[in-house]
């Protein structure tokens, strides 16, 4: 099973830069295996992150922000459902991974930014 976080490199966000890093930086720092996928050099990326975010999952008006997460085809959610997990210490359920032996389900300190 692969990590799938689809980012927006060439965001102009910097709220949305943040959360990219703060995910990405959380999996690496926990050393559980991902793939990025750009959106802004890969229309293909773009195209099938927009597809594939379940439609009760997708915002009123426009198309669903970066980072978004999924474990292999499977949505797992956004950063706001990543942030609730990772507070939670439940990162390992809400990636659908089992957590290794002796770990403390990942625990990091962050500040939450709208």
């Amino acid at each position: 099973m692969v990590i799938r976080v689809y980012i927006a490199s060439s965001s102009g966000s910097t709220a949305i830069k943040k959360k990219q890093q703060d995910v990405l930086g959380f999996l690496e720092a926990n050393k559980i295996g991902f793939e990025e996928k750009d959106i802004a050099a890969n229309e293909e990326n773009r195209k099938w992150m927009r597809e594939n975010v379940p439609e009760n999952s997708r915002p009123a008006t426009g198309y669903p922000l970066p980072p978004q997460i999924f474990n292999e085809s499977q949505y797992r959610g956004d950063y706001d459902a990543f942030f609730e997990a990772r507070e939670n210490n439940a990162v390992y359920a809400f990636l659908g991974l089992t957590a290794p032996p002796g770990s403390k389900k990942c625990k990091q300190s962050s500040k939450h930014e709208p």
